[in-house]
């Protein structure tokens, strides 16, 4: 029999506190300013680290999110069928034929494992890498993809996976926050919540981090101590007015949260962002010189990810850099340019992700998930394209448990369909949280009566990931 899980946290067998926060505010309206103020100026934990539901094997998750659609039959899953039946009509639509891979594929490590010329990088890493090739999502639209990729549902609403992450294990530095965005600026196909908290809390909605110009606005303290007091003191009297008329809310509460973590990251985060600290040889390992400004741009966002690694942040996503419209690797046409440019941006940053944290001792204890909302489609109406396709593609996780050099599943001989170890989003979701040690099932809020998960009410482990 399973043990009670405490509401506001889901640890098991927590007895619940005499009084709410939020009771607390309800009764002593007029003394919401005061504790805004008393929290910016006393440091203390918002988010302290909660107990994982077993040892875990990641203690922090690097997710890069490959927007748009990644092929995955031009990449990790070759396809030699479709080089002998190129240019023949597919059988489901005789207007579409059969187009083969423009790069070639090699075997790489000891493992042997298959990689497309695109990733000449991510192929010196093949025995730190686990590819799923039996990935399945639900519908080929990039908003509900995105949102089932980051969600385990395809509606906006729900938490995302680094706010379940952040709810189910807190913070390790109290200075930053649990849930960190490395982003281009641009507003996801799904929307922003993508990132959001849904129903959990707001506190653990994502901290968006831009790539260009300042990371975060007004992060610099402005002027003297005299002036910070000024405006702590008109936060407090605006805080004191809103509390009277409304009493204690989640959003009000979330905000002075927020105003406290503020507060702190002032100091921190500027040293924790500044990649002009690294060596030379780091700098050069990611590619912080590129004359490509978005390949530079990619390579600062994966060296922070490093930094804010080592920083206690626990979850961390590195968005792409928009080069299209609709996504970054989403080419219905022009694939083979807009490919190999979208390859070559990421290509080099990632692999040297992967590498830093190795030789600082830190890959095992970070997860790494590659991965976009769905794959391309192994036949096109043209010669140089591909449509979305969530039938059957490709991901790959490194360190953090998971196990080097696998491959796991397969499609079949086209690449149409995944047919062997199936997974679906929720296995995906459930696996990442075992890592990380948690209880997919036992991860739960109660909103609107009823108990809810990340991976609703299915879900499991992969097991031939998993070290």
């Amino acid at each position: 029999m399973k043990k009670p899980i405490h509401a506001s946290c889901g640890c098991p067998g927590r007895a619940p506190l005499p009084i709410t926060r939020r009771e607390m505010l309800k009764t002593t309206a007029t003394g919401f300013g005061a504790l805004a103020l008393s929290v910016l100026l006393q440091p203390r934990s918002v988010a302290a680290p909660r107990p994982p539901h077993f040892p875990p094997k990641a203690k922090s998750i690097i997710f890069l999110f490959m927007d748009g659609g990644v092929s995955h039959v031009d990449t990790f899953d070759p396809k030699p069928a479709l080089e002998k039946h190129v240019g023949e009509p597919w059988s489901g639509d005789k207007t579409r034929k059969w187009q083969k891979s423009p790069w070639k594929f090699a075997q790489h490590g000891q493992s042997g494992m298959w990689v497309s010329e695109l990733f000449p990088q991510i192929a010196t890493c093949a025995d730190d890498i686990a590819v799923i090739r039996s990935m399945k999502a639900d519908l080929p639209i990039h908003s509900t993809g995105v949102l089932f990729l980051h969600t385990g549902h395809n509606l906006a609403g729900r938490p995302s996976l680094g706010s379940w992450m952040s709810y189910g294990l807190g913070s390790e530095n109290e200075n930053l926050p649990g849930y960190v965005v490395l982003s281009f600026g641009h507003v996801p196909v799904g929307g922003m919540e993508a990132f959001g908290s849904g129903f959990l809390p707001a506190s653990h909605a994502a901290t968006i981090l831009l790539a260009d110009g300042a990371p975060i606005e007004n992060i610099i303290p402005a002027g003297s101590t005299k002036i910070q007091r000024t405006k702590l003191d008109l936060l407090r009297a605006q805080d004191t007015e809103f509390s009277t008329k409304l009493g204690g809310s989640d959003a009000v509460e979330s905000a002075i949260r927020n105003y406290e973590i503020a507060a702190r990251m002032q100091a921190l985060v500027p040293d924790v962002l500044d990649e002009t600290r690294e060596p030379k040889s780091v700098r050069d390992l990611y590619g912080l010189d590129n004359p490509d400004k978005n390949s530079r741009l990619y390579a600062r966002q994966c060296l922070r990810a490093r930094r804010l690694v080592e920083s206690g942040v626990r979850f961390i996503q590195v968005n792409c850099p928009y080069a299209f419209s609709n996504g970054a690797w989403d080419q219905h046409g022009g694939l083979k340019a807009g490919h190999e440019m979208n390859a070559r941006q990421t290509d080099r940053p990632v692999a040297a992700l992967i590498k830093d944290l190795k030789q600082r001792g830190l890959l095992d204890s970070t997860l790494i998930v590659w991965a976009g909302e769905f794959g391309r489609t192994p036949h096109a109406p043209g010669p140089d394209g591909r449509d979305h396709h969530p039938e059957g593609f490709s991901v790959f996780l490194a360190g953090g448990g998971a196990r080097g050099g696998v491959v796991y599943g397969a499609t079949d001989e086209f690449g149409v369909n995944a047919v062997e170890n199936v997974c679906d989003m929720h296995d995906f979701h459930a696996t990442i949280l075992h890592l990380a040690g948690l209880d997919h099932e036992r991860l739960t809020f109660r909103q609107a009566g009823r108990d809810y998960r990340l991976t609703d009410v299915s879900g499991k482990v992969i097991r031939g990931v998993t070290g």
